[in-house]
């Protein structure tokens, strides 16, 4: 009796989706209740999940995409990231090789192996996370999910029928997706989000990006690079978007202006038009006058994404809403107690690694109860351009409008003796202070590194250090790093060692 008895449970187990037909419809249920269910794969919910796997939960993620890693590892940061690296080694070997003593009778660029390289990379990542799924035991659905109650959820699944799942709590990570302005039709084709930008067939003759933020700069730059003439038309009279210090956004475009990139600064595009030729992009200024046209073969729209929420069920659940965002409290915890939010669809800087902080605390909050401390004022920015940009803290224009009196220091890397050496002397680092305390209040910094290097800044902001902490901890040399010291010295010490 024995033997039969553990035989048919080890029968049973084997069997995780009984199939039941109602009306003619496949329907599959998930077994025992799940611990925690996840609704998106992307940066914040594939991070969540396997957090709260490797915490002892029963955990299963939902991802419509059928590939783990969300926009971010699809369609985002890290093919953008393949495109912006090999573009700008392909700009250095046209305009800074043969200055360093290495010399070549000619060089060409070949588009479908760069492309190949940018889909290898994302494939390698994504099946990497679906490893990563199998050695925690998250069990992974490629479907929709739909919320049906507090607990309960229906995915229509991919491969076709449907799937219940039931789950002690639910975490909502459903992303973002992108956007374009009244009456511009996307085709991915000629008229093209980050995403169609991302798989052009050949290098456009003339390029007109909308949107001077940080995707319409990183892919325009990658274009720019590959031989096309780009154009950005940017509504505001800076550009890098929300949180960019002005200083750094003046030096910033100057740069970029070198390197080939126009601007068209507080325009605004009206309207796209197809012609026989290609395409018409129509402006005015941003105070309604000056009407003009520009030509192009293909126009990038970067004017922003939304916050993902469609077929959710949030509405028919009554999940609040803070405007566009879902509304959570500290704990990331909506209105209804047994589902949490993160990511871009909760307040905050919409950035796949804020996502993914957010995703692992709140499932350590679910397994532990730990509540989640995430200061997104120690959140960073970076855009991938050459040079790059990045920053964490505030701006000199937000200290001035919050009434904060403060103190700079500033230390340009031609003064830094690594990037002499390197030849690359691009750019400087600038420290923000209280003018009393001396406490670390912003980090700005323009280099090739400048998103390796926040980081150091970003563990000085998060424990409260002063700049005279940054100054006085020894930094190898020679190193780029060492011009953050330099700034800290400035700031602190109102003089650096290594800058007149």
């Amino acid at each position: 009796a024995f033997a039969f008895q553990t035989l048919l449970a080890l029968a049973m187990q084997s069997f995780r989706q009984p199939v039941v037909v109602v009306a003619g419809r496949r329907f599959f249920s998930s077994g025992s209740a799940y611990d925690l269910c996840v609704i998106g794969g992307g940066p914040g919910g594939y991070v969540g999940a396997i957090k709260a796997a490797q915490l002892g939960l029963k955990v299963v993620c939902v991802e419509r995409r059928g590939t783990l890693g969300g926009t971010c590892l699809n369609v985002g940061c890290i093919p953008s990231k393949s495109l912006l690296n090999n573009s700008a080694l392909y700009h250095q070997a046209q305009h800074d090789l043969k200055a360093r003593g290495i010399n070549f009778t000619s060089v060409s660029m070949d588009l479908d192996v760069m492309m190949k390289n940018k889909e290898k990379s994302v494939d390698q990542l994504t099946k990497g996370i679906e490893m990563l799924f199998k050695m925690n035991k998250v069990t992974y659905v490629k479907g929709h999910g739909t919320l049906t109650g507090p607990n309960s959820l229906s995915v229509s699944l991919l491969d076709g029928g449907e799937e219940k799942i039931e789950a002690k709590n639910i975490m909502l990570a459903t992303g973002s997706d992108v956007v374009s302005l009244p009456g511009i039709e996307l085709d991915e084709k000629t008229i093209v989000s980050s995403t169609g930008a991302l798989k052009l067939e050949k290098v456009p003759e003339k390029m007109t990006v909308i949107g001077g933020g940080v995707i319409g700069l990183e892919l325009g730059s990658v274009w720019a690079r590959l031989g096309s003439k780009v154009t950005v038309v940017e509504f505001m009279d800076s550009i890098g978007g929300l949180g960019i210090d002005a200083e750094v956004a003046k030096n910033f475009m100057a740069l970029l202006k070198k390197q080939g990139l126009n601007f068209k600064m507080k325009t605004k595009v009206t309207g796209v038009e197809r012609t026989g030729s290609g395409l018409k992009v129509n402006t005015v200024a941003a105070a309604g006058d000056s009407p003009e046209s520009l030509d192009a073969d293909v126009v990038l729209v970067c004017v922003g994404r939304r916050e993902y929420r469609d077929n959710l069920g949030t509405d028919a659940l009554g999940i609040e809403m803070d405007g566009k965002k879902i509304k959570v409290d500290h704990n990331f915890r909506t209105n209804v107690p047994s589902i949490f939010a993160v990511g871009d669809i909760v307040t905050g800087p919409m950035l796949a690694h804020k996502a993914e902080d957010e995703g692992a605390l709140v499932s350590e909050f679910i397994a532990t109860g730990k509540p989640p401390h995430l200061d997104y004022n120690c959140v960073p920015s970076v855009v991938y351009t050459h040079p790059e940009v990045a920053w964490v803290g505030k701006t000199e224009e937000q200290l001035k409008a919050e009434g904060v009196e403060y103190k700079k220091g500033k230390f340009t890397f031609g003064a830094n003796s690594r990037a002499k050496a390197n030849g690359d002397e691009t750019g400087f680092v600038k420290v923000l202070a209280c003018k009393k305390t001396d406490k670390l209040l912003g980090v700005h910094i323009i280099n090739n590194l400048a998103g390796e290097l926040i980081g150091e800044a970003c563990m000085a902001l998060e424990y409260g250090a002063a700049s005279e902490d940054i100054a006085r901890v020894c930094h190898a040399h020679p190193t780029l790093s060492e011009a953050l010291k330099g700034a800290a010295q400035m700031t602190a010490f109102g003089k650096a060692i290594n800058s007149p």
